[in-house]
């Protein structure tokens, strides 16, 4: 079964960001965010400088950063990964920290990562950059909730949902369904 883009997916991933800017202390965290170079990049196009933070290659200190801010005080944090495997990089945070910490104290890090399923077109990224761990990360988290973005139908209702969910999220993405 082929992928295809659909219309109108990147311009709701763009208008679901936009939403943080009804939040005074919200932040957009990652990679590309500001300098672009991803598929992602446009989607945060229109969101003010000083709600981004352009954060180099280090996925793991990515996402103690989002959970230490999210413990400051700062929703949404909305930490972005590229591509799920550099999401891989974070496990241990993720898995040992921003999932576990609700289970043993009574702080509550809310988090939204954004992440995607890399695509081979229109230039094939390499085994290493490739990868579907949907299931894996299911299996590995009981307190985060996973969201796939199949289609644009309902993008900014499960975004809107996680902005209001009391607990973290992480929304994949699938690049292939990129229209522009």
């Amino acid at each position: 079964m082929g992928v295809f883009k659909q219309p109108g997916y990147v311009q709701a991933l763009h208008e679901s960001m936009g939403m943080i800017e009804d939040y005074p202390k919200g932040i957009i965290l990652g990679q590309s965010v500001v300098d672009g170079g991803t598929g992602m990049s446009k989607t945060f196009r229109d969101i003010d400088l000083s709600k981004r933070l352009e954060v180099p290659v280090f996925e793991k200190t990515q996402m103690g950063m989002a959970i230490g801010l999210s413990l400051a005080g700062y929703w949404p944090v909305i930490s972005v990964y590229p591509r799920i495997n550099f999401l891989l990089e974070a496990v241990g945070m993720l898995c040992n920290h921003l999932d576990k910490i609700p289970v043993y104290s009574d702080y509550e890090p809310r988090v939204i990562v954004r992440t995607a399923i890399p695509s081979r077109l229109p230039i094939d990224p390499g085994p290493q950059h490739l990868g579907y761990y949907v299931t894996g990360l299911r299996g590995l988290l009981k307190n985060v909730e996973i969201v796939e973005l199949h289609s644009t139908q309902g993008i900014r209702d499960k975004y809107k949902k996680a902005f209001k969910s009391p607990r973290s999220t992480i929304l994949i993405e699938i690049s292939a369904l990129y229209d522009a």
